[in-house]
């Protein structure tokens, strides 16, 4: 099963932080999204950081309800109970 790739992008005045993640990264951009917040060199704020995380964890939540189980293919009396 083929991985589609996220994009997740913020446009400040005439500064673009644009980042692309797949499902198995979305934890890795989270740690970035803080990384970069806390760099005073950059104008990404930790405001910034909070939006853009609530934003991938609602898409991961999504994609989690949208994606079928493995359950979903077996016969009524094999499938998981709860």
């Amino acid at each position: 099963m083929s991985q589609g790739v996220n994009v997740l992008a913020l446009v400040k005045d005439s500064e673009r932080y644009v980042f692309l993640y797949d499902e198995d990264s979305s934890e890795e951009l989270l740690q970035t999204l803080g990384r970069y917040a806390s760099d005073k060199d950059l104008s990404f704020t930790w405001y910034d950081a909070a939006v853009l995380s609530q934003r991938v964890r609602r898409l991961r939540r999504e994609a989690e309800l949208e994606s079928p189980s493995l359950d979903d293919d077996l016969p009524e009396i094999f499938r998981r109970a709860g």
